[in-house]
């Protein structure tokens, strides 16, 4: 399995350009007869995340940096039999949803070599799309799993707050926006995983108890009749195409063809919010740049970064303390949402995927509000839940009139990451999408 995988991915990268650097030699895994045995994956140049691999986070300003540990998810992975034989494309420090770095260059999506594949998790949602691996390691601070996976055509699932590990570098990432885990070609690939990496980790900030049954084992239930919400305008205001939001009000319409009960709602948060409490991630990545051991040479940053890091070389008490109000507020108002409803439908992008440099990370002129602004022109939906630490997942429902991908997203309660994956799973059985290939894939080559 694992020679298949290294030629797929050889073959692919070619007109992909999603792998960071060489493949790994030797393959990084354990003896562990763990329950995926053998199944290769790739890991998301993201941090350090296995012990003796470097990374760069999509930066030439990062040199040397190696992982002097392994991620405990990379540890959960080796200890589930997981194979990991290379490293995805990410944007310079993550904070696009474009992954076109000036490291690598532009990663290129399946369905149209012209088009982005979202970020940050782009190079990982691409390879995955294009068949070379069935799972990718991926995290997710904005939406940086879901978008990528609505632009690619495959399942990104974002788990609750505390459902994965962060350590043991850290208690939490990112103030909690943070989650790590994977993208997937189906749902019930996703809950494989979740089962087994999910156990919760001693001492970290935020755990969860595990669900009665496993994720896999959920998925047989009927999760009942449930009342389901349905948005498809964006809390900012930006628009949204037209195709886009229709695809998700037709998947309303098949959960209530299942049996669900359908109506239009949505949290009452503001666009501002939303762009103040993500200015915790921005803080949390130039805080983690500037406390290096070896800062980043800023002639080698591309512009937004060299910007990011002298706002949060100067930012002080006052603006973080305002940002975690920012998150509080979002945090209370979709907790009380949840009250009411128990699954929430959106888009899970506003647009179709973009032409390339369409989100410029080296252009001049952003500040770090603007440049999230910007950046949330286009994935208006999907911040939200990472701020207030809901599990949400973006399935690929729909395509466009040009044959590109459209994701839609589903959000539920904190913790209910067993509910999310049960409907999730009627909808891959209404509305299957596994026969769907895009022009570049391991099939053909």
């Amino acid at each position: 399995m694992e020679h298949l995988a290294r030629t797929a991915l050889l073959a692919v990268d070619v007109d992909l350009n999603a792998l960071a650097r060489p493949l790994f030699e030797p393959a990084l895994g354990s003896d562990a007869a763990g329950p995926l045995a053998g199944v290769p994956i790739v890991i998301k140049d993201s941090g350090p995340f296995a012990h003796g691999v470097p990374f760069a986070l999509g930066s030439r300003a990062l040199r040397g940096a190696v992982a002097q540990v392994d991620h405990e998810l990379m540890a959960r992975f080796r200890a589930a039999g997981l194979v990991a034989i290379g490293q995805s494309t990410a944007p310079e420090l993550g904070l696009n949803f474009a992954t076109e770095p000036l490291r690598t260059g532009p990663t290129r999506n399946p369905w149209n070599l012209a088009r982005g594949v979202g970020g940050s998790s782009g190079g990982a949602a691409a390879l995955v799309a294009a068949g070379a691996v069935p799972v990718a390691h991926a995290n997710d601070a904005a939406g940086s799993i879901r978008v990528p996976a609505a632009w690619c055509g495959v399942v990104g699932l974002k788990p609750s707050r505390g459902r994965t590990p962060s350590g043991p570098l850290t208690g939490e990432a990112g103030f909690g926006l943070i989650q790590e885990f994977a993208i997937t070609r189906s749902v019930r690939d996703a809950a494989h995983l979740l089962d087994a990496v999910s156990a919760p980790s001693v001492g970290e900030k935020y755990t969860l108890p595990a669900p009665p049954l496993g994720y896999v084992d959920s998925l047989r239930n009927d999760p009942g009749r449930l009342r389901i919400a349905l948005q498809t305008t964006a809390w900012s205001g930006v628009p949204v195409d037209a195709q886009v939001a229709g695809t998700a009000a037709s998947v309303a319409r098949t959960l209530e063809w299942i049996g669900h009960s359908v109506s239009a709602g949505f949290p009452a948060i503001t666009g501002e919010d939303i762009v103040e409490a993500e200015m915790l991630a921005v803080y949390a990545t130039g805080a983690a740049m500037l406390r290096a051991p070896r800062r980043p040479d800023p002639a080698l940053l591309e512009a937004t970064s060299r910007v990011i890091l002298e706002e949060t070389a100067r930012a002080g008490v006052l603006d973080v303390a305002a940002a975690l109000d920012a998150q509080h507020r979002v945090t209370r108002t979709i907790g009380r949402f949840f009250t009411e409803y128990d699954i929430l439908i959106t888009p899970t992008v506003a647009q179709l995927p973009p032409p390339h440099c369409t989100l410029d990370y080296d252009g001049a002129g952003y500040t770090a509000r603007s440049w999230l602004t910007r950046i949330l022109e286009f994935g208006p939906f999907t911040a939200p839940f990472n701020i207030s630490g809901h599990p949400a997942i973006s399935l690929p429902l729909g395509q466009s009139r040009d044959g590109l991908p459209i994701g839609v997203q589903l959000v539920a309660a904190p913790g209910r990451d067993d509910l999310l994956l049960q409907v999730a799973a009627q909808l891959e059985q209404a509305t299957p999408w596994a026969e769907r290939r895009p022009p570049i894939h391991a099939d053909q080559h």
